[in-house]
């Protein structure tokens, strides 16, 4: 027995030795995800045969460039913009939704423009809410989305294919977009790339629509705890006012409950719940499962409330809104959010120093509800909408 022991080890040692440190990672990074992702009984996924697809091509990578557009093509299996790699190659997809500035969805077998981020290149380029796609960057719009697709299985949901066409829409870091779409029966160009966005820095901005109502705006800052202050600042300014409007709209690229907790905290008298947090411990088959609160502070807001949001609202924004709504202390306003799954943590691979983030806890309303699932209370259709039924607000 000691000698079988003995064997086995050299062989499964020699087994390790043999491998190149691409497959080494390979196999750590599907690991770390197999031990640590909250959401494969969600989504379907099925983790083994996507190592099954994979493993015979990280074998014949040569380079970390090949490695790393290699696992980008493995994240896509994933189909949601919150797991993504550290690192980034100049043909690398841009990140959705914060590198999405256009919203495309197939109706009727055909592609349109259902929504648009105000303020960038498509936006500013001419492109318009309604406006039919009929090519991306002179192809096909339906053969080029089946690069986003999962290979593991060949029955692709509605999710799926949104992620796919938020992907190919979003475009890569070295290529510009040309955009053509019919109009009137003619067929127009549009290169939104060639647009020069100059984007407002200021963390929040603040201003009174009408004598009963102040608007606040998150300018994508949640991550930032300066933006606490630059907050406690607009809410003592507005504290009077009838009416204010919360506008996340523009949050796409998560943020900490730091923040998130501080501005909600403003609108409260008692500590009160906001979220739900619930985590496998796999080695024993369990689930922890907790409730997040808000405590009070400084002095309270007690007007209505309004929180607005849409496509481009992610992660902390999506959870600032479910917190609100929670709290019953303001309606939600708007399209459904970005859908970014769960609480993020980040992990990284021994031979290459690849670092990348997945969601390792699942986050729910305080209702129940998925984070992901959230629809607002008063739904929009677009983002032209939204802004409609804001300045309806007296």
């Amino acid at each position: 027995m000691k000698l079988f022991l003995s064997f086995l080890t050299l062989f499964l040692t020699s087994l390790s030795y043999g491998q190149t440190k691409y497959e080494k990672d390979f196999n750590e990074f599907w690991n770390d995800i197999n031990n640590n992702y909250a959401y494969f009984d969600q989504q379907q996924i099925n983790w083994d045969k996507v190592k099954e697809i994979y493993l015979p091509e990280v074998r014949q990578i040569k380079n970390d460039s090949e490695f790393i557009r290699f696992l980008e093509n493995v994240i896509n299996e994933f189909h949601n913009g919150h797991i993504s790699l550290n690192t980034n190659l100049n043909s690398s997809n841009r990140i959705i939704p914060s590198g999405q500035d256009i919203y495309i969805q197939k109706l009727n077998d055909k592609f349109y423009i259902t929504d648009i981020r105000k303020g960038y290149g498509s936006d500013l380029s001419g492109l318009k809410i309604g406006d039919e796609v009929i090519l991306f960057n002179g192809k096909s719009v339906a053969e080029q989305i089946q690069q986003f697709l999962p290979k593991y299985t060949d029955v692709h949901t509605e999710e799926m294919y949104q992620y796919a066409l938020n992907m190919l829409f979003a475009g890569t870091h070295n290529v510009k977009r040309k955009i053509t779409v019919s109009k009137n029966g003619n067929q127009t160009n549009f290169y939104p790339d060639d647009i020069q966005i100059n984007k407002e820095t200021t963390l929040i901005e603040r201003k009174i629509l009408n004598k009963t109502t102040a608007y606040i705006k998150v300018n994508n800052s949640l991550g930032d705890l300066k933006t606490i202050d630059e907050f406690d600042k607009a809410i003592d300014e507005f504290i009077q006012y009838k009416n204010l409007i919360i506008d996340l709209t523009e949050t796409p690229s998560g943020g900490n409950t730091t923040v998130a907790r501080s501005i909600m905290g403003r609108f409260i008298n008692k500590t009160m719940p906001y979220q739900q947090h619930e985590f496998d411990e796999k080695e024993f088959d369990t689930k922890r499962k907790w409730v997040e609160y808000v405590t009070p502070r400084k002095t309270q807001y007690k007007g209505k409330v309004f929180v607005i949001v849409g496509r481009w609202t992610g992660s902390m924004g999506e959870g600032i809104a479910i917190g609100f709504d929670g709290l019953k202390r303001a309606k939600v306003i708007g399209t459904k959010m970005a859908g970014l799954l769960g609480a993020i943590n980040g992990f990284r691979m021994s031979e290459t120093n690849i670092g990348f983030q997945i969601p390792t806890e699942r986050l729910y309303h305080i209702n129940g509800t998925p984070r992901e699932k959230y629809k607002p209370t008063i739904p929009t259709e677009n983002i032209e909408e939204t802004y409609k039924r804001m300045n309806e607000i007296k």
